[in-house]
């Protein structure tokens, strides 16, 4: 059975307003939103339909991240816009325009992998591998750009992709290169 891409986080990012006042946007009850400037320069601000955080910050911009699909992030930052147009937040954009970040997903090969020999086949211009620092090998594609890290267990983790083609097209190179290496049967 081919390995398929589970998708973990889609972060995504708009402007809803020219600015906020992040103390005032604490004090409308925005319900479970911290607020620390000591600690973090944004309010955090985490809902459980979609499951997801959102970082909003005073130039107006917002971050999504921790949804599972691009259309769960776009569904999460219009109910956000909408939220905060309802508590007196009037010079929102309630029909922001979204822009994906990051695509971030899983896959299993279902074999263990030699990670030495793969940066001996790859070279090491290819590949990054620190086993003391870090117990996964990182290898950068640049057609698509993503960064695969890839474990001796046989999991990969995909980052960096704008769409979750981006990350199905990174498993399927990182397999073939693989393949016609003679590490993967």
């Amino acid at each position: 059975m081919e390995p398929t891409i589970t998708i973990e986080n889609v972060v995504t990012s708009t402007r809803l307003a020219e600015d906020f006042d992040l103390q005032k946007l604490m004090d409308t009850g925005l319900e479970g939103a911290e607020y620390d400037k000591t600690k973090f320069p944004g309010l955090v601000y985490r809902i459980k339909d979609p499951n997801v955080a959102f970082l909003i910050f005073t130039s107006g911009k917002v971050v999504c991240t921790g949804a599972r699909s691009i259309e769960k992030a776009h569904i999460a930052m219009v109910n956000l816009a909408n939220e905060l147009y309802s508590i007196g937040c009037k010079e929102i954009d309630i029909e922001p325009e979204i822009h994906v970040q990051n695509v971030v997903a899983t896959a299993n090969l279902k074999t263990s992998l030699n990670l030495n020999a793969i940066v001996i086949a790859f070279g090491m211009e290819n590949v990054e591998y620190e086993p003391e620092v870090f117990p996964g090998l990182v290898c950068r594609l640049e057609a698509p750009k993503v960064v695969v890290l890839v474990f001796s267990t046989g999991k990969l983790v995909i980052t960096g992709g704008k769409c979750p083609e981006d990350c199905e097209e990174g498993l399927r190179v990182i397999k073939t290169q693989f393949k016609e290496l003679g590490l993967l049967y």
